[in-house]
This record gives structure tokens, C-alpha cells and sequence, in this order.
């Protein structure tokens, strides 16, 4: 059958909800009528208010309530329709959630699900579109998640809800409208386990979250100038699967990273380090590393165009960077027939998201 990401997600809430009487979910706007974003639309009426509840404007309380939660033998999942908001929240998250089993001497854990939107579009700015899976993957005992397709959202969430220790769920609001065929009765997904979603040899390119989509685009468009390109879709920022990475870039011997969130100090310079010091020697190339610039997100759509990254600008660094000698007026023309854009100032997706949010 055939999902949006938003119906994936509301699926996977549906069953961890219907399987398991200890499964809460709750966070701004969860009760209303929009069920952030549509994804918890239903669920107050079908399980209750003492089950699936909205939130007063204090993260920080309920992130702490969240916590006593899960050491009562709950398995909370809370909810961030902007992943910034969870900075009200960090003392909870960075010196309570994630060292609880650590300072316990594994007497308690902590099955806690924190899901934060993450993304561009409609003027955002500074301080509603920051993707800070960096921040939270440097913190000792926390697990991070980056979905990139409605399977992805849902298997992703699945296996979040029944691990016992902490899982931040990052979701970039561009995939949103995405769709896709599976089924929801496949084995969910393995603590820590990356993917190929597509097989190539000449290149790796390697990415999370709506990144992967971009990438697979970019590998479209190579193809039709007969350079194979392999997808590698992380799905897990931390732990990181460094053996489908590596397996990866040891054939190829040349890898791109595309992340959805700043360039310097992010998990592109991770996996950089990781393939220097592992292949060092074996690699054609340094590896090609896209990411935001370090600067605050611009609300200004016109100022936005040259924050992030565009796809037209990878085609040409690309080519650039490993000299594949391709005219770059036929990159950007392929690009044109075979993925125009339908928005003028890119803060949309082609999809057709639907705003304010």
C-alpha cells in the first residue's frame, strides 16, 4: 500500500499506541485540530487524553516529566514541531535523559522518544529551522535518528519506541508529502543499521534525512552521462554504521557527503575522518563534503537561496571535483528537464508542501 510520510508516521504512533498500553504521546499541538502536521490527527479520540495530550509552553517541565515518566515504566514519546524548541529543554536531554542509565549503574533506562521537525521553508529563520543531530550525537547515551523516506519514518519510529534507552527522532518537514509503497508488516530496522538505496560504482554519495532524496536526484542525472553513483542513506546518525560506509567508499574509492545541517563540526567531518583513517591511500579523491554554511539560517528567501544547498551547485562541484570533465550547461540542463523546480525561491519543496508550517 501506499503511504505519505505524515500517514506513515501516524501509523507507526497507531500501533505503538494500540500494542502497548505504556506508549504516551504528547507535545504542542498534539491535540489540536492540525495533530502536528497531520500525524497525530485521531489518536486523542481513539486512546484518550491521558494518553495522546497537548503540552503547556514549558519543555523544559515536561521534558523533566518525560524522564520520571519512562523510569515509571512508561515509554513516552514527546513531540517538537520545531527542533529548536528542544533547547529549552537541553539540560533535560544532555545532563538528565541521556546519563540517567550511565548513573545508575544500568538500574534504570530510559525508553524515551523525543521527535523534532527539522527543515527550511516559508521565511523559518535563525531560530526555526536549525537540524542540530550534530549537537545531540556528540551526547554520551543518546541514540540519533534521521529518517528519509515514509518507510524510513515509519520502521525508524517502530524500532525508536521499543528501545530502552533515549532516541531523539530527527524528521525533516520536506518529506512530509513524500509517498511510497511498503509494508507495514516488514521487519523494522536493526539499532544502528545504514542502507544502500542505490548500488553504483563509481561514486559514493552518502547523506541522511531529505538529503538522501537530493542525492538520489544527482544520481539521476549522472547516469544519463553514464557515471554510476551508490546512495547511501545513513538512517542513523549515532550509532554510526561505519561498516556499509566503508564497504561502500572501498568500492568506489571516491564519496560525497550531503548533509542537512552545517558544514564545519557536523557529521560530514565524522564520516570524512572516518574514511581517511580507514582508507587513507585507497582514495582517489578527498572526500566532497556539502553542508549549510556557518552562519544563522536567513528568513529572507532571496538570502536563503545562497544558504543552502542548491542542486545545481553540487552538479558543478562535483564535476569539478573529480574532474569527471562534464559541460556544465548540459548538467544544468539535464537538471532542468529532469527535476525543474516548481518554486521560484526554493523554500518549498517541488512536492508542494503546504504552509504556514
Amino acid at each position: 500500500m501506499k503511504y505519505t510520510y505524515l500517514e506513515a508516521i501516524r501509523l507507526a504512533f497507531d500501533h505503538a499506541l494500540g500494542a502497548d498500553d505504556s506508549v504516551l504521546l504528547f507535545g504542542l499541538g498534539v491535540g489540536d485540530v492540525g495533530g502536528v502536521f497531520g500525524t497525530t490527527t485521531g489518536l486523542q479520540a481513539k486512546y484518550g487524553e491521558s494518553r495522546v495530550f497537548d503540552i503547556p509552553l514549558s519543555e523544559n517541565a515536561v521534558t523533566g516529566m518525560a524522564l520520571g515518566l519512562s523510569l515509571q515504566g512508561y515509554r513516552p514519546i514527546m513531540i517538537h514541531q520545531r527542533s529548536d524548541f528542544s533547547f529549552t529543554s537541553a539540560e533535560q536531554i544532555i545532563n538528565q535523559i541521556s546519563k540517567t542509565k550511565f548513573m545508575s549503574n544500568g538500574l534504570y533506562n530510559v525508553p524515551l522518544v523525543i521527535r523534532m521537525i527539522i527543515g527550511r521553508g516559508w521565511g523559518q529563520g535563525p531560530t526555526h529551522a536549525q537540524a542540530p543531530h550534530a549537537i545531540y550525537s556528540q551526547v554520551p547515551g543518546l541514540k540519533v535518528l534521521a529518517p528519509s523516506s515514509p518507510s524510513d519514518g515509519y520502521h525508524l519510529m517502530r524500532t525508536a519506541v521499543s528501545s530502552d534507552e533515549p532516541v531523539i527522532f530527527f524528521e525533516h518537514r520536506w518529506l512530509h508529502y513524500t509517498s511510497e509503497e511498503f509494508d507495514p508488516q516488514d521487519r523494522d530496522v536493526d539499532i544502528g543499521s545504514s542502507q544502500v538505496v542505490l548500488e553504483g560504482s563509481d561514486i559514493t554519495l552518502i547523506s541522511l534525512s531529505y538529503g538522501v532524496l537530493e542525492c538520489l536526484k544527482l544520481a539521476r542525472i549522472f547516469l544519463e552521462f553514464g557515471i554510476k553513483f551508490e546512495v547511501v542513506n545513513l538512517r542513523f546518525v549515532k550509532p554510526l554504521d561505519k561498516a556499509t560506509i566503508l564497504n561502500s567508499v572501498t568500492k568506489t574509492q571516491q564519496a560525497v557527503f550531503w548533509d542537512v545541517g552545517h558544514r564545519e563540526f557536523g557529521v560530514s567531518a565524522e564520516v570524512s575522518s572516518l574514511l581517511n583513517e580507514n582508507l587513507f591511500g585507497q582514495l582517489k579523491n578527498f572526500p566532497l563534503r556539502f553542508g549549510l554554511p556557518d552562519e544563522p539560517t536567513p528568513s529572507s528567501p532571496f538570502l536563503a537561496a545562497r544558504h543552502y544547498v542548491e542542486i545545481d551547485h553540487a552538479l558543478l562541484e562535483i564535476n569539478r571535483h573529480f574532474e569527471f570533465g562534464l559541460s556544465p550547461e548540459k548538467l544544468t540542463v539535464c537538471r532542468q528537464e529532469l527535476f525543474p523546480y516548481k518554486s521560484v525561491f526554493r523554500d518549498q519543496p517541488d512536492l508542494g508542501e503546504v504552509g504556514p508550517f
